[in-house]
């Protein structure tokens, strides 16, 4: 009976075990399909969250800073309300183990709006879109962010790849600026 009961109970218990596998099966097919080394791809996702974190931790909401890292190279978007606060959040960023260098994109403003935000998105989503359709350009080797309509492209490419990302996110709807931050291959 006892045997019974873990044979009946065995498929409800190693259930949980498929979203573990499937998670980790899926983050190495895009690290796979990624130009980064999988230390860069790996140090570029603990630079994100631990400069994050330590951003929120000190300023809370007094300001919305985004961190994004790619290759080890971080660029840092959202506002701040004053030069000091800038130049702490980039400290706090430059401190983080493994940051190669900043490009500091930071606004000295109010917070954005969940508008403003939402535009933003919707930027990136279109242009991530057409990066899909693109047969110039591989859409999983351009990393995308939009703030207050200026649009940043990271990633590593060859300069074909970067001209023809760039063009295209040029002529997508609400772009106002493109600002090239790839590392080249050629």
């Amino acid at each position: 009976m006892r045997k019974l009961c873990w044979i009946l109970l065995a498929p409800l218990l190693l259930s949980g075990c498929f979203p573990v596998v499937a998670t980790g099966v899926g983050a190495g097919a895009l690290m796979a399909a990624d130009r980064r080394t999988s230390g860069a791809y790996i140090d570029d996702e603990g630079i994100e969250l631990k400069a994050g974190n330590r951003i929120s931790e000190e300023f809370k909401d007094q300001v919305h800073v985004n961190v994004t890292s790619y290759n080890r190279s971080v660029l840092l978007t959202g506002e701040v309300p004053s030069q000091d606060a800038r130049n702490r959040v980039e400290q706090i960023a430059r401190s983080v183990e493994n940051v190669r260098s900043i490009t500091d994109e930071l606004g000295i403003m109010p917070n954005s709006s969940f508008g403003s935000r939402s535009s933003d998105t919707l930027i990136t989503t279109k242009i991530k879109g057409q990066l899909l359709d693109s047969k110039t350009v591989p859409a999983n080797v351009v990393k995308v962010v939009t703030e207050r309509g200026t649009v940043y492209l990271l990633g590593i490419v060859s300069h074909k790849e970067g001209d023809a990302a760039i063009q295209l996110a040029s002529k997508t709807g609400g772009v106002m600026k493109v600002v090239d931050l790839f590392e080249y291959t050629d």
